[in-house]
């Protein structure tokens, strides 16, 4: 079995242990926010994400899920208030998303001028959980 998991910058930077390719990783995931991911890689790819890692949230029943690392990439993307709202929150810029393939992730990638980084997609085969 083969999972498209989604790792948030600030989830890997609080509790996230490094991985790398090849890695065996035991992760409890929940559902991802697809509507977001849509903004931030575009919704073709939004749509094959599996799952979103998760230290904080769920109980502690939750599965945890176990797979190699056969694929990582980081996401940047830009920030935005949303074109015409009056709320200033500053959100992913459509369309602006961009990949970079990497052997290895700590949480701490930098952000490539105006395109911040925002998480990793991450491949795992051999899924068991």
């Amino acid at each position: 079995m083969e999972l498209i998991v989604w790792v948030d910058n600030w989830q890997m930077q609080c509790c996230g242990d490094p991985f790398s390719i090849g890695s065996r990783v035991s992760w409890k995931l929940i559902d991802a926010d697809k509507e977001w991911l849509a903004d931030v890689v575009g919704a073709h790819v939004a749509d094959r994400i599996d799952g979103a890692e998760e230290h904080h949230g769920g109980s502690a029943d939750d599965a945890i899920t176990e797979g190699t690392v056969t694929g990582i990439s980081a996401v940047h993307c830009r920030y935005a208030p949303r074109p015409g709202s009056a709320d200033r929150t500053r959100c992913p810029v459509p369309g602006s998303g961009t990949r970079t393939a990497l052997t290895s992730a700590d949480g701490w990638t930098p952000d490539h001028g105006e395109l911040q980084f925002a998480g990793y997609l991450v491949e795992l085969t051999g899924v068991r959980g």
